[in-house]
């Protein structure tokens, strides 16, 4: 990994921290989870990790950590590697369902954090999730609305790079 790509990697987690930072006072809505999808595109998939990785501890250093946090890295990771299988043809994938994909991972990240908490909180698993689906329906709306807006500033920025 020569510097320019750890620097590409080093950019795309800091702006999924200060995103996640930056949007907190919105229960749910935050352009980590797209920015984590459009890195895992075009990077291996051991480097969607590292940023799923890092965002979330980074960013947690300052919202706070605690159990949950080994649940996000593993989740996150989980979308990123999901992406980077997506990311080979994403170019012959329509647009929206590829924004319909980005709200799919939304709901899948409230959906798997949904199992630890329940089960720290003695609560029956689905009564948890359905009493939190509004929270998980707001990050995946939020997600296909970043991935509309990001998604073209960010392949127009990878290819000035000439990282693809």
């Amino acid at each position: 990994m020569n510097a320019r790509k750890i620097s590409f990697l080093a950019m795309l987690v800091a702006l999924s921290v200060v995103g996640r930072i930056g949007f907190n006072f919105i229960p749910n809505v935050q352009p980590a989870t797209t920015i984590i999808i459009l890195a895992s595109f075009i990077v291996k998939p051991y480097e969607a990790i590292i940023i799923a990785s890092l965002s979330t501890i980074v960013s947690n250093l300052i919202l706070g950590n605690g159990i949950w946090t080994i649940w996000q890295i593993l989740i996150w990771s989980i979308i990123g590697l999901l992406s980077g299988l997506i990311g080979k043809f994403h170019m012959k994938i329509p647009f929206i369902i590829l924004v319909i994909y980005a709200g799919f991972c939304g709901l899948l990240y409230g959906f798997f954090m949904s199992i630890p908490s329940s089960m720290t909180m003695g609560i029956h698993f689905w009564t948890y999730y359905v009493a939190g689906i509004s929270f998980d329906i707001s990050h995946a709306i939020g997600n296909m609305i970043f991935f509309a807006i990001f998604y073209p500033v960010f392949f127009q920025m990878v290819k000035k790079m000439n990282l693809q």
